[in-house]
């Protein structure tokens, strides 16, 4: 099943604040320019990259010397649009210096829910990949509550589900999702000893989905059950899904490869 993953043409990844930060709260700018090295090679040998970032609230509070989030929406939104700024800045300073433009794309909700803006979106996306621009994504948190507040029937919740969204928008071929955490166990492997790692799942089904649990980390908002949630639309859209560390920048390279690298779901078979 892995060989297949080699076929893959067009590819969303994933990044979560606990990549792009450190435990204090400060920006990893080694991992950034990691990152940013590793998928304008992919883009080199002509796969067609898409970003899903988060960060923008963990950046702006980092930024501004916050030692910790703010806990009212409305700084929230304005923290956020200070870091998006500054997350944008970063990843355009250091894609060009491995020869690559990138274009920012914000989303809402309402991007997905209404068909006009939505094939607008699409549009846009198609547009950008075939001119070799690399789309770097995230949730418009300076006007959207959805993921700063969470509400389970009007909204991303976080950006696990966001890039599940845009794989299937634009008929990706493979969604790899960065974590901090090497892949999907059978429990919470930070608390559960006899916790293992999955190497493949073909089905969500209720046994897969009672693995899932516990929150993300204090710097981010994604835990295992959105993860698994935004590898179950995957699946469901013929998709296919790997979540893996983030730590290691060289997974990716690994992931795309072929290897056997942290947790595949299964949804694309040819």
């Amino acid at each position: 099943m892995r060989n297949r993953i080699k076929q893959s043409n067009r590819i969303v990844i994933k990044v979560g604040t606990s990549t792009l930060t450190y435990n204090n709260g400060k920006i990893n700018l080694l991992n950034i320019e990691k990152l940013a090295r590793k998928i304008s090679d992919l883009s080199n040998r002509g796969r067609e990259i898409i970003l899903v970032t988060s960060g923008a609230v963990g950046i702006g509070a980092a930024r501004l010397g916050l030692s910790e989030k703010p806990v009212l929406i409305t700084e929230k939104q304005a923290i956020a649009s200070v870091g998006q700024s500054e997350l944008m800045h970063l990843y355009s300073k250091l894609f060009s210096e491995f020869g690559k433009i990138v274009g920012q794309i914000l989303l809402t909700r309402e991007v997905f829910s209404n068909d006009i803006m939505r094939n607008n979106a699409r549009n846009t996306f198609m547009s950008l990949i075939s001119k070799e621009i690399i789309p770097i994504v995230n949730e418009n948190d300076s006007v959207s509550t959805e993921e700063l507040e969470f509400d389970e029937n009007n909204s991303f919740s976080e950006n696990d589900t966001l890039a599940a969204m845009v794989s299937v928008l634009v008929d990706a071929d493979l969604l790899i999702i960065l974590s901090d955490i090497d892949g999907f166990y059978t429990g919470d492997p930070r608390e559960d000893n006899n916790a293992r790692i999955l190497e493949t799942v073909t089905d969500v089904n209720g046994e897969i989905q009672k693995f899932a649990g516990g929150n993300g980390t204090v710097r981010g908002t994604g835990g295992m059950v959105t993860k698994l949630n935004a590898a179950k639309l995957c699946i469901e859209n013929d998709i296919n899904v790997v979540i893996a560390n983030g730590g290691n920048m060289d997974n990716i390279d690994g992931i795309v490869d072929g290897k056997t690298i942290g947790t595949l779901f299964v949804g694309r078979v040819e």
